[in-house]
């Protein structure tokens, strides 16, 4: 395919390495290329033939009567240059949009196509066995289960809350973590309120029996865990009701792990999870990636569960980038359940990155490559490709800082967040302002005469700023103080 790139002068240089030969480059009479219009590249354009034009991806002009007259496809490339060998390395196998830049449009297709094989995966897959719809092991995908800790003792409203809340990050199955001054009663009770919240298969989290009996009895659809001092006293349920179990190894015996498997088929039980249990980092996590890979050796049916919450929760480092590499572990292992109970702070979020990282993980075993570049990614904090940087004029005037400040008359403002609500909250002595967006708020400010000064102003719109990148981010946010985080053990500011 031939191709025309169309530039300005100050981005020519940075477009012809990207293009590196691949297409021929048009360089207009304009400093800035998002700036240009039909109009200008009209009478610029060459006489040869082009099977496409790509204009910079900024670019917000209307070229419909352009590409009629000149009978060439005139597509959006990428809005960095840098970008454009990526684009045109692929141009052949997809048609580029008129409204989307390139990079973002490809970005987003990649991301679809990812999204629908994973669903043409799942549907074809053939399970081990199933619990209300969910296939599970097989060649089905690694599925998240998230435990809500101390489900027995929350309100009606709570629990059904906090179960709405994993369902929307992604879980497949929603765990009841039996507190353990649990009663029967509070077992029935958070189950049956379980059950009529959602759909998604339903576990309970306890090594009791009555209460696992109790459970069962009300309709859970898993139970964790049994082995051999608790299996012959709720087996008779386990059985009348066809519940799904996992089974884990005896205290400090982790062969017993498949004499309690044999044993549980030989009273009938068929819907047999294995947990050969992830012990956290410093207490033995290497062995326990042992056990399960001489497991998987054995046994290369029977799903297998990971508790990888049992590692997040007992390390401080972030939940991203730790998930992630248990997932990919987990995949290798050939495991079918990831657990995270994401109870305390540090580990929020954990459910949704498991559910991307076992999304990652099919594609890249189909494709039998790497985890990168696979249209789903997990890069929160760190970006992929950096833009190149800027030279630094020889004449420049150097920002110092301001040595007094004033009051604005029209008065101050206090800024809060809510993570519940996603929101920032803004309060003036004559007015809240809530919302999510930067600009929306301060322009209500600026139009409400809450504003006076030019520095109060961007004053306030620096502390907005900071304020929604907490939100985004996780972080905490308090008003007039520096970000404050730590990387490889060295205290700084952002």
């Amino acid at each position: 395919m031939k191709i025309l790139v169309v530039t300005g002068r100050l981005a020519q240089q940075t477009v012809r390495a990207a293009v590196d030969g691949s297409a021929d480059v048009l360089v207009l009479d304009i400093d800035v290329a998002a700036f240009i219009t039909p109009g200008l590249m009209r009478p610029s354009l060459p006489a040869a033939e082009y099977d496409m034009i790509l204009v910079p991806g900024l670019v917000s002009s209307d070229f419909t009567d352009l590409e009629d007259e000149c009978k060439t496809s005139i597509r959006l490339g990428p809005r960095h240059a840098y970008d454009l060998t990526s684009v045109l390395s692929c141009v052949d196998e997809l048609e580029l949009s008129k409204t989307i830049p390139a990079d973002e449009f490809l970005s987003k297709k990649m991301r679809e196509d990812a999204f629908l094989y994973i669903e043409e995966h799942e549907r074809t897959a053939e399970p081990a066995f199933e619990i209300c719809g969910r296939k599970i092991g097989g060649n089905s995908t690694m599925k998240v289960m998230a435990e809500i800790v101390g489900a027995t003792r929350m309100s009606e409203e709570q629990l059904r809350t906090k179960i709405h809340k994993f369902e929307e990050k992604g879980a497949d199955i929603i765990d009841l973590g039996a507190a353990m001054d649990s009663s029967v009663d509070d077992v029935i009770r958070s189950v049956k309120i379980a059950k009529k919240t959602t759909n998604l298969p339903v576990s309970i989290d306890t090594l009791h029996s009555d209460l696992i009996i109790a459970g069962i009895k009300s309709g859970v659809d898993l139970v964790l865990s049994l082995n051999s001092g608790n299996i012959d006293a709720v087996k008779d349920a386990v059985i009348e009701h066809e519940t799904a179990v996992v089974i884990i190894p005896d205290q400090g015996d982790h062969e017993s792990l498949f004499q309690n498997i044999e044993y549980a088929r030989n009273l009938g039980i068929t819907k047999i999870i294995a947990d050969p249990v992830l012990d956290p980092v410093g207490h033995g996590i290497v062995e326990s990636i042992c056990r399960y890979r001489d497991f998987r050796k054995k046994d290369e049916t029977t799903p297998l569960f990971v508790g990888i919450g049992n590692v997040v929760e007992l390390i401080d480092a972030d939940s991203v980038g730790v998930n992630a590499v248990l997932a990919g572990i987990a995949s290798e292992l050939g495991a079918d359940i990831l657990f995270t109970p994401e109870y305390s702070d540090k580990a929020r979020g954990s459910i949704a990155e498991l559910v991307a990282a076992s999304q990652m993980m099919v594609i890249a075993s189909e494709r039998e490559s790497s985890p990168k570049d696979l249209g789903i990614d997990l890069l929160i904090l760190k970006e992929k490709r950096y833009l190149p940087d800027v030279e630094i004029p020889e004449k420049f005037i150097f920002a110092s800082e301001k040595s007094k400040w004033a009051l604005d008359p029209a008065g101050c403002f206090r800024i809060e967040i809510s993570r519940e609500k996603k929101a920032i909250i803004v309060t003036h002595e004559r007015a809240t302002i809530v919302g999510t967006d930067v600009c929306r708020i301060l322009t209500a400010a600026i139009d409400m005469g809450l504003l006076s000064r030019l520095d109060h102003a961007g004053y306030l719109g620096r502390e907005l700023t900071k304020a929604k990148l907490a939100l985004d981010l996780g972080w905490n946010y308090v008003q007039d103080e520096a970000f404050e985080r730590r990387y490889y053990g060295i205290r700084g500011t952002v």
